[in-house]
């Protein structure tokens, strides 16, 4: 299992925005002073294809499918 991070807006965020700021966050991980920070951490940076919203939503709709069956087998909860 491992970790990883997204960034989200609340529904209805004008298509505009999210480009901005997909946009932004793109170019900053292709920095290589936060590429190399970041694996000084341990994290890789998401592969190109993943760094879009339709990326992300893939990605986490098949971790979601990935992980609900055990989680729910486990019968884990939050607390």
């Amino acid at each position: 299992m491992s970790g990883w991070f997204g960034f989200w807006a609340p529904k209805g965020t004008p298509k505009e925005v999210i480009g901005t700021l997909n946009k932004a966050m793109r170019e900053a991980l292709a920095d290589p002073a936060i590429k190399a920070r970041f694996s000084e951490l341990g994290l890789d940076v998401a592969a190109p294809a993943q760094q879009t919203p339709e990326g992300l939503a893939a990605f986490q709709k098949a971790e979601i499918e990935k992980w609900w069956p055990i989680i729910k087998g486990a019968g884990l909860k939050a607390e």
